[in-house]
């Protein structure tokens, strides 16, 4: 064998995917998915379970996620486990990176590969790096801006995705929402999940909430359903006298992507009205924080963020611990919170805000995602203090 050949038979597979950094750094590796390149925001996200779920959340809309889990995949992918509401929407993540190519899967509700899947939802995977010198770097210098890209000939402009990574302007002042919002109003009907028996209906609700879709998830509309509720589902920009005109006895702020301030621009005014109105008011995530600008607080952009399903929560008001799912990178400032709404909950892991309560109004919100079930159900209890408030304030 020749020195040509034998360089040849040993040389390395070429990269067809990379990850390129604001600052220039260039991550290597092999490519799935769809092809092509997006911007984002790159976090981790440390759940070890639920990558479905959390590949169609629209929270993660203009973000990059990375699975400190090195066994994504191996499941398989369903139709039942899809959070995403509004199917038209743009895809929540812009991109996935694993440690380890996805094996084929193992699970007997599973209907496609992930990579296949991937592909259908036109989302860019790279897989074959360190994620834990990602992670580390996350930690140290915070969420950078970059962009994935999958070339399955291996060919890329490299200077043209530096300079894509560079000048994307990044999450702060950025309103995504209504990439995922819904495009009309819907009512909702599905209650949970049920071994041997799948989803079931409401057929006798004991009230009538309606939900704003900032990038609402399915189980949060399920849970609210399975607690007596018929849901009316309105756009984002609804504004407060169309959602009176519904007569609703309760109002849900969803979860949702980007900087909350930028959302707030026209949500806080019609949250602000609800809040005057005594109508019960339960938000979460995006929600949450659009409530803490709506009584007068401010939001920051979060470090690294809470990405993960292993999030431990106190409940100051009953002092027990719950275990819980986030995926955040802004949170409430509480040193900017007026007296009358009361911190609820605090995050265990660096004592951020994640949770108020208004004294005087029947209105609360939580920063985390009390559909989820990683405790599995430590923070189901919540869907049924909103039933609480909504029952007390039927009764005045």
């Amino acid at each position: 064998m020749t020195e040509t050949q034998d360089d040849t038979a040993w040389a390395e597979p070429a990269p067809t995917a990379l990850l390129v950094l604001a600052d220039g750094t260039v991550l290597e590796g092999f490519g799935f998915g769809a092809a092509g390149h997006a911007v984002g925001e790159v976090c981790f996200n440390t759940a070890m379970t639920g990558y479905e779920e959390i590949l169609t959340d629209p929270s993660y809309a203009g973000q990059i996620i990375t699975f400190t889990f090195p066994h994504i995949g191996n499941v398989g992918t369903n139709e039942e486990d899809i959070e995403t509401v509004n199917m038209a929407a743009t895809p929540g993540a812009r991109g996935v990176i694993l440690h380890s190519a996805i094996t084929s899967q193992s699970n007997y509700r599973a209907t496609r590969h992930l990579d296949q899947w991937l592909k259908a939802r036109g989302i860019i995977g790279l897989a074959g790096i360190d994620t834990r010198a990602l992670t580390s770097l996350i930690r140290a210098k915070g969420m950078p801006n970059a962009v994935i890209a999958h070339a399955p000939d291996g060919r890329f402009d490299l200077e043209a995705l530096k300079a894509e990574a560079r000048d994307w302007p990044g999450l702060v002042g950025m309103d995504l929402v209504p990439m995922v919002t819904s495009g009309q109003r819907f009512t909702w009907d599905e209650t949970p999940w049920v071994w041997g028996k799948g989803y079931g209906r409401q057929d006798a609700p004991e009230f009538h909430v309606v939900a704003i879709d900032y990038g609402i998830k399915r189980n949060i509309l399920r849970l609210l359903a399975g607690t007596g509720c018929k849901v009316t589902v309105v756009p984002a920009t609804t504004s407060a006298e169309d959602i009176f005109a519904l007569k609703p006895d309760g109002v849900f702020l969803s979860n949702g992507p980007g900087d909350p301030a930028a959302t707030g621009e026209y949500a806080v005014p019609v949250i602000r009205a609800m809040i005057e109105a005594n109508m019960p008011t339960f938000g979460i995530c995006l929600g949450h924080q659009m409530l803490g600008i709506a009584v007068g607080g401010r939001t920051m952009k979060m470090h690294q963020g809470h990405h993960g399903a292993n999030h431990p929560v106190k409940d100051l008001t009953t002092g027990k611990v719950e275990i819980t799912s986030m995926n955040h990178g802004f949170a409430v400032d509480r040193a900017s919170l007026p007296e009358n709404a009361k911190e609820t909950h605090v995050s265990l892991f660096d004592g951020s805000n994640c949770g108020i309560a208004l004294s005087d109004r029947p209105v609360f919100s939580v920063q985390y995602h009390p559909e989820a079930s990683p405790g599995p159900r430590d923070s189901h209890y919540l869907f049924q203090r909103f039933a609480g408030l909504m029952r007390e304030h039927k009764r005045i």
